[in-house]
Order: structure tokens, then C-alpha cells, then sequence
């Protein structure tokens, strides 16, 4: 489908991308980094069939504005937190990938936002993170942020393929590629990945006994970025979460697999919301 975000919301005097297909009870889908809704863009037309899915490009990521401030750490949760007001929406369904599920497991813990079921896809949730890329950006990210262009450019197409086992077509990739181009994208990209640190996860992760609704969990069987190990330690301390494998499929199963997640979601919520 032709992907489009219309709407736009204020969060703290910066604009926010955001859409919504289907009708129905409500559900949200978040996406993930280094990507953007457009993750979901192959999933979202059939999950609208049975409930009104929103979907929205975090700040600092896709259509949304990049500010230069912290972008991943209490920002995700509260602007998640402020987005389900905005929509006068209560209880949805949210299936939540990456920093998503991060951003999905605060909201829910540290800013008290209920859900009718939780589905967590290989999210940042168990410390200690952070791939070897992302130690060196931490370590030298002005020396990142002044790469010539088109290095930046060949950096980003070898992370974003190393989280799909497929090989995306020259169109897809500009679809994950766009929105960090340019000096602003460049800027963006650097800046987001210098902030990943383990206290996103350690704030929250001995808390998760605490989770107040449903939980599945999707894994790609081959993800590089974040070990399968995790996901199995997550379903550990998540009381009667459920967890499933997906083979063949890397760290961004939405590409690799949108079947398997269409499936297990419409199963999940006609199980449990």
C-alpha cells in the first residue's frame, strides 16, 4: 500500500506523524530503530480488517520531527502516553517491535497506561544492549556525524540489512534509508544511536512481574541484533507470557515474516481482547 502518515500531533512544540486505518476496538502498532512506521506498512491494512490501527513515527524517527535532545529515553513512553489521550482511546491492543516494545513497557509500567493485551516483537527489553556499531557511535559520535555522505549512506544500507534475512529491493531500502539522509538525517541517526543505553530496560525490566494484561512474544530465530536468548529470558519473567520462534526471519520480522505476525496477532486477540 501506499503508505501515508496525514496527521499530525504537538508533543512539546514538535510535530509527530501519525495515521490510522480500519474501525473497530483500537489498537496501536510501534515501531522500531532504526526504522519507522513504514515497518508495518505490509501488516497494518490487515490487522485494520478487525480494529481501527493506529500507527505513528516516533520523535526523531520517519515523518516526525528530529529535535536535537534525547529522543529515546523517557520521550517514547510519555509521547505514547500523550498519543492514546490525544486519540480518546482506552485499553487498546498494542504490538510493539524493537524500542517500541520498550517504549510500550514503560508506558504501561511507569505511566500506569492499560492495555487490553500486549504483543512484544524482538524488543529492547532485557540489559545489558548495544551491538558493536552502536558502542562506537556511543564512543565517537562526532566522528560518525561528520562521515562524508555517501559513507553514511553505506552504513546505513549494511545495518538495515543485517536486520532482514531477505534482500530488500532497491525501493524498500529507500524506504528505511530516506528519512536519515541528508545533513538533518545524518544528524538524526547518530544522535539516536549514541543515546541507546541499558537504563531504557533497567528502569522497568524487574518490574515486568507486574504487567497487567496479556503478553505474547514474537522472535525472529536468526536475529543479529538482539539474541533469541533474551526473548526466552523475557518470557521467563513475564508470568504466563507466551513466546514463539519464527524461522527464517532476523531482528525486523516484518519484513521477513509479515505473515507469521498477521496470523499470531489476529490469534492472540481472539484469545484474549
Amino acid at each position: 500500500m501506499d503508505w501515508q502518515l496525514p496527521e499530525r500531533f504537538e508533543y512539546e512544540s514538535h510535530q509527530v506523524a501519525w495515521g490510522a486505518l480500519g474501525d473497530g476496538p483500537p489498537a496501536v502498532v510501534i515501531h522500531g530503530s532504526p526504522f519507522s512506521s513504514v515497518e508495518w506498512r505490509r501488516i497494518v491494512p490487515w490487522l485494520a480488517r478487525y480494529r481501527k490501527i493506529y500507527y505513528y513515527d516516533m520523535l526523531g524517527f520517519g515523518d516526525s520531527a528530529k529535535p536535537d535532545m534525547d529522543i529515546l529515553h523517557s520521550t517514547q513512553n510519555q509521547l505514547l502516553t500523550a498519543l492514546i489521550h490525544h486519540w480518546g482511546i482506552q485499553r487498546p491492543a498494542v504490538v510493539a517491535h524493537d524500542f517500541g516494545g520498550s517504549a510500550a513497557l514503560r508506558a504501561h509500567l511507569l505511566n500506569g497506561v492499560e492495555y487490553s493485551s500486549l504483543m512484544l516483537v524482538d524488543p529492547v527489553a532485557i540489559s545489558p544492549q548495544g551491538s558493536a556499531l552502536v558502542q562506537a557511535a556511543k564512543a565517537h559520535q562526532q566522528i560518525f556525524t561528520g562521515l562524508p555522505a555517501y559513507i553514511h549512506e553505506a552504513i546505513l544500507r549494511a545495518y538495515i540489512g543485517a536486520a532482514i534475512k531477505r534482500q530488500l529491493s532497491e525501493a524498500e531500502m529507500r524506504l528505511y534509508l530516506n528519512p536519515w539522509l541528508g545533513d538533518e538525517g545524518k544528524q538524526a541517526f547518530w544522535r539516536q544511536i549514541a543515546q541507546m543505553d541499558d537504563t531504557y530496560s533497567q528502569e522497568v525490566e524487574h518490574r515486568y512481574g507486574e504487567i497487567r494484561c496479556p503478553v505474547a512474544i514474537l522472535w525472529g530465530e536468526q536475529d543479529e541484533f538482539i539474541p533469541l536468548n533474551d526473548g526466552k529470558e523475557l518470557a521467563r519473567r513475564i508470568p504466563e507470557a507466551s513466546f514463539t520462534v519464527i524461522p527464517n526471519a532476523k531482528h525486523l520480522v516484518q519484513e521477513d515474516a509479515p505473515e507469521a505476525i498477521v496470523a499470531a496477532v489476529l490469534d492472540f486477540w481472539q484469545r484474549f481482547c
